[in-house]
């Protein structure tokens, strides 16, 4: 990704579900004007989800996700159907691929239940009508909508459609809007092993240009430049890296606010609230409870890597007690989560909002509580009301 790119989790994500051979690599192909996905009269053609980044007018940035037929069989096709369930929950629209000859079969249905149940607006496309002696009714509680791949009828509308279809983006904000034009905010990122080389990573980078777009100072530094850095100025705010909560926040006065990026995403994901759950749990842990710790990306795990490593050491260390860890990435997330006492998640940097959400709920509905490494780090650190004091500002 280049610098000038949108991230892939702020993009919209348009999911293509529907039965195999109802032609949704051949739609996809059609509305993308790509052939982005391998297209044949073979049922069960694709097998794993095909992604792909590209600006889509009339709706700009999105993400294109080709999935696996939702009616496969098989012990194959039952894991091709799990692979759709997860991109299910990345989907802020889906449109639903119907072979017009034969309407919505009962996988469709199921798909629609789905949509429903997770709250996501989806069209029906009803695909191949260029073979139809005449179009039949289309059923009026859906919106729907006739098309051919082959032929391009209807694929501008169709686009058109998506358009309509696209949520409406509510202005969010990582920390600019609480901050006035001027304000010097330091920036704690730490260069260790674990630190990706020659870039910054997303949070880093998007809370920097925030803070430029804001006409705020943003000063970057490491641990180790930190108390002559605050010799000098008068920041406003410090943000860590949140590893390093335990070394910043001995070194920041108390009348200076002080916070972590992953603090910041979880807000801008709009999801604070519900991870403070998990904080209140941290005391209650016992012997022998399962922890799932997950990361939304997929980076190489080094020797003293947060997630697998540190934050399985300081749980032990502040609890006590001999816990059993489980560790998830990427697009990995378990469908049973009933057996975890805690889960634990990254700041989901690298996920879109829909995704965050759908884990979330997905922890809730299981009455499993879930904390992000921010929230935890903080609380264990003894700093967590302080941490949260600037956003309630």
């Amino acid at each position: 990704m280049s610098l000038t790119s949108m991230p892939v989790s702020e993009r919209l994500h348009i999911g293509f579900f529907g039965c195999r051979n109802a032609g949704k690599s051949s739609l996809v192909n059609a509305i993308s004007g790509q052939n982005l996905s391998i297209v044949s009269d073979k049922k069960g053609t694709t097998t794993d989800a095909v992604k792909k980044t590209m600006e889509l007018l009339p709706l700009g940035p999105v993400v294109i996700i080709d999935t696996a037929g939702f009616d496969d069989v098989g012990e194959l096709g039952n894991l091709r159907v799990e692979k759709t369930l997860e991109v299910l929950r990345k989907t802020d629209i889906a449109v639903l691929v119907v072979d017009s000859r034969f309407g919505l079969q009962k996988a469709d249905k199921d798909l629609i239940n789905l949509f429903n149940k997770n709250n996501i607006p989806f069209i029906v496309a009803y695909n191949k009508c260029d073979i139809l002696n005449e179009k039949p009714n289309i059923e009026q509680v859906y919106t729907s909508i006739y098309v051919s791949s082959l032929k391009g009828d209807n694929i501008y509308e169709l686009k058109e459609l998506l358009g309509k279809f696209a949520y409406k983006k509510v202005n969010k904000f990582i920390v600019g809007d609480l901050l006035n034009v001027g304000d010097i905010v330091i920036l704690v990122i730490p260069i260790d092993e674990s630190a990706p080389k020659g870039r910054l990573i997303l949070p880093q980078h998007q809370t920097i240009r925030e803070l430029l777009d804001f006409h705020c100072v943003p000063i970057c530094c490491q641990v180790e430049e930190l108390d002559s850095l605050l010799k000098k100025f008068s920041p406003k705010l410090v943000i860590t890296d949140s590893q390093a909560f335990y070394e910043v926040k001995k070194i920041v006065p108390e009348n200076i606010y002080l916070t972590s990026f992953s603090i910041l995403m979880a807000r801008y994901k709009g999801e604070i609230k519900s991870l403070m759950s998990g904080a209140e749990t941290l005391k209650k842990l016992k012997d022998g409870d399962k922890v799932l710790i997950s990361e939304g990306c997929t980076h190489h795990r080094q020797c003293n890597d947060i997630g697998s490593v540190k934050i399985p050491m300081w749980l032990k260390n502040y609890t006590g007690k001999s816990l059993n860890f489980s560790f998830t990435s990427g697009g990995e997330f378990p469908e049973n989560i009933k057996d975890f006492a805690l889960i634990v998640h990254c700041g989901g940097c690298m996920l879109n909002e829909q995704e965050m959400k759908a884990r979330i709920k997905m922890a809730q509905d299981s009455n499993v509580p879930i904390i992000n490494y921010g929230v935890l780090i903080a609380n264990i650190n003894g700093i967590l009301e302080r941490s949260l004091k600037f956003l309630k500002k």
